[in-house]
């Protein structure tokens, strides 16, 4: 994903480019990680990988309010997780990300970024991949390892800036995973709320052709039709100092 993986041997342990923290975004939501009340011998407070809206806190316990139903009720507070960017979840277990996952509205691909059981210094990257109607061992685990510097990898011969680029990566290809990354795990409340919303409009930025341009182009002044001109100063400026030093190759440019 553009310039995000680095790929090289696994004792990359000092880099030049400073690492890219993850944003520290104000987007966190609560998660219940289990229906309230269990056992059914009360009504329904909230659902498995239901959104809550927080009412109080008191530490042990949570007054939340449903996003789907509207119902109000007491849940533990260690029944609950708090999730970053969709699918970094704090305070979810292995056992509770694979029953997360394995709600039917997620399908395969579907995954969280979790804290590991094993290793304080790591996180684990859970993913659904069904192959069989028995659904048995079908969320997959991957430990997340982060290097002295701040990237992270699964693989050591594929280091990240940050967990985002990560996760950007594996979504456009499996590269090694089970499956490709399709979605974060299913969020009731915050789907909807997400899905309600218009999508951004992608502008793209025309681009130059370089194979077509003559060394006569890019130093000439005229503008274009649209009153830019087809090289910016700083690019014609930097074009003409490189040419400078390497004067015997500057004839190249009008093949």
């Amino acid at each position: 994903m553009g310039i995000c993986p680095i790929r090289g041997q696994s004792n990359l342990t000092t880099l030049e480019n400073p690492p890219e923290s993850v944003p520290d975004r104000q987007d966190s939501v609560t998660v219940s990680l289990c229906d309230y009340p269990p056992f059914g011998r009360t009504e329904l407070t909230v659902g498995i990988g239901e959104m809550l809206t927080i009412l109080s806190d008191d530490g042990d316990f949570m007054s939340v309010r449903s996003t789907t139903t509207g119902r109000e009720g007491c849940v533990p507070t260690n029944y609950t997780a708090k999730v970053k960017h969709g699918w970094l979840f704090t305070g979810v277990s292995r056992c509770r990300a694979m029953e997360l996952l394995m709600q039917p509205d997620n399908q395969n691909g579907a995954f969280l970024i979790r804290e590991s059981e094993t290793n304080r210094d790591c996180l684990s990257l859970s993913v659904l991949w069904r192959t069989n109607s028995a659904y048995l061992d079908c969320v997959k685990h991957y430990r997340v390892s982060r290097l002295q510097n701040g990237w992270v990898y699964i693989s050591g011969g594929l280091t990240f800036p940050s967990l985002r680029c990560l996760v950007e990566h594996y979504s456009e290809c499996a590269d090694g995973l089970c499956s490709r990354l399709t979605r974060p795990c299913f969020i009731r409340g915050l789907d909807n709320a997400t899905e309600s919303r218009p999508s951004p409009t992608t502008v793209r930025t025309p681009t130059v052709n370089w194979k077509d341009i003559s060394r006569s182009m890019i130093f000439r002044k005229k503008r274009t039709q649209s009153g830019n001109s087809l090289v910016s100063e700083g690019l014609r400026e930097a074009i003409t100092s490189y040419l400078q030093m390497t004067e015997d190759d500057g004839d190249r440019w009008d093949v």
